[in-house]
């Protein structure tokens, strides 16, 4: 059986980025593998720019963000099969994966990066009502189909949840041609980037219906109309409040979910919160020797987080195939008041490497609030945040003095003034 010093799964963003840290780290021995036929992931159907600006401090196309790893990886000599699907991963770090030219094959790593990205929520996981008829997609669905096979999947449109990637193409498909009714968002204030609330709706006059979602479907072959209708407190739709749209063409952008059937094959906890791997700071899972990051980590708001998280694991992994596993006394972290998770699940306090950054989202939108970081009784870090949202992920970064002899889990929460 070949074994490599690391194998990355996925060649994303993330799995990218990984990449070219390990070989400018040192380790030569690597191999990515990456199911599609070309390299990126979903960057490559991502035409509108704003990306890059934290990486490579300009902004950039999807692709042209994805290109710039490529060609580092390229550079770098990283070996990547491309149309190669992971079938299975075990704790003993053995990898099966199936291609082509090699038909079946089993391979092992001194560290495994996962770099496995998310997945839409589907019709079925809203539980729409109605038949199932042809028109409704995931907006990243839509976005494939138009961006890269070059088809408009409908003229009347109206868009379900307002992640980003909805947004995104409320803005695309009006400029391609189409009218765009309305996005309906169940919670009462927008879940995706106020530029992207800016730019993709309201330059463009496209209604947002804050507290409102699907409540019925039309049609048979096609899809002929929709029902919307408010909800209360309890999320539940208020009986005449129903407002009806004619329409050929439903998307989905409710929500992404970390494809991890492969952690959960190994064996690796995972954080019901983010549906991702638990990790700790160096971005290890609970099974040794295998890494976690990107979308299949947490869901990102922004793809320079993902390069960046990506990088640390690399960094982790880096050190784990050098120095083996940390050691030390291990504290958990845990999502306080208004805080919705917390990534790294648990740090080895006896091993802070200068500083660890930590990544949260608030659970509502809050003015003038207090973020307070605790163990037990004792008040570590106080800061004011003129602003939280949910759409955008926060940072943190503590210090090895302030981690160290931490009596307790650690604490991130966050009150309102």
């Amino acid at each position: 059986m070949r074994n490599y010093q690391a194998v990355i799964i996925g060649g994303g963003s993330a799995g990218l980025a990984a990449a070219v840290t390990l070989k400018q780290k040192g380790i030569e021995d690597i191999l990515v593998l990456e199911k599609d036929g070309e390299a990126g992931g979903i960057l490559n159907q991502c035409i509108h720019n704003g990306f890059g600006l934290q990486t490579f401090k300009e902004q950039l196309s999807g692709p042209a963000y994805a290109e710039r790893f490529e060609d580092q990886a390229e550079q770098l000599n990283v070996e990547i099969k491309l149309n190669t699907m992971v079938t299975g991963l075990n704790a003993q770090r053995q990898i099966t994966y199936v291609n082509p030219d090699e038909g079946y094959v089993t391979i092992s790593a001194d560290a495994v990066i996962l770099a496995v990205g998310c997945y839409e929520r589907s019709r079925g996981a809203v539980e729409i009502p109605g038949e199932r008829p042809s028109g409704i997609y995931t907006a990243g669905q839509a976005q494939r189909y138009l961006n890269i096979d070059g088809y408009l999947v409908g003229k009347k449109v109206f868009i379900l949840g307002s992640g980003d990637i909805g947004l995104i193409m409320a803005r695309r498909m009006t400029l391609e041609g189409a009218k765009v009714y309305g996005v309906a968002e169940l919670m009462p204030y927008s879940n995706g980037l106020p530029r992207n609330m800016k730019q993709c709706l309201e330059d463009f006059g496209i209604p947002l219906y804050l507290s409102h979602t699907v409540t019925k479907i039309y049609g048979h072959d096609r899809l002929e109309g929709i029902d919307i209708a408010k909800v209360g407190p309890d999320r539940k739709p208020v009986p005449g409040s129903e407002i009806h749209f004619d329409v050929d063409t439903l998307l989905l952008s409710v929500g992404l979910i970390p494809e991890n059937h492969l952690g959960d094959e190994a064996g690796i906890e995972m954080d019901p919160r983010t549906r991702g791997p638990v990790v700790d700071e160096s971005y290890m899972t609970g099974i040794r020797g295998i890494f976690a990051c990107g979308n299949g980590l947490h869901v990102h708001d922004l793809v320079d987080f993902v390069s960046l998280q990506a990088a640390r694991a690399a960094e982790g992994a880096a050190r784990y195939i050098r120095e083996g596993e940390p050691e030390g006394r291990t504290v958990n972290t845990a999502a306080g008041e208004n805080v919705l998770y917390v990534v790294p699940g648990k740090i080895h306090t006896d091993n802070v490497p200068g500083h660890t950054e930590f990544f949260f989202r608030v659970r509502k939108p809050m003015d003038d609030a207090v973020l307070t970081v605790r163990a037990g009784s004792k008040v570590i870090r106080t800061v004011r945040k003129k602003k939280l949202i949910p759409s955008e992920m926060e940072r943190l970064l503590l210090t090895q003095k302030q981690l160290t002899g931490l009596e307790g889990d650690l604490v991130i929460e966050v009150r309102e003034n």
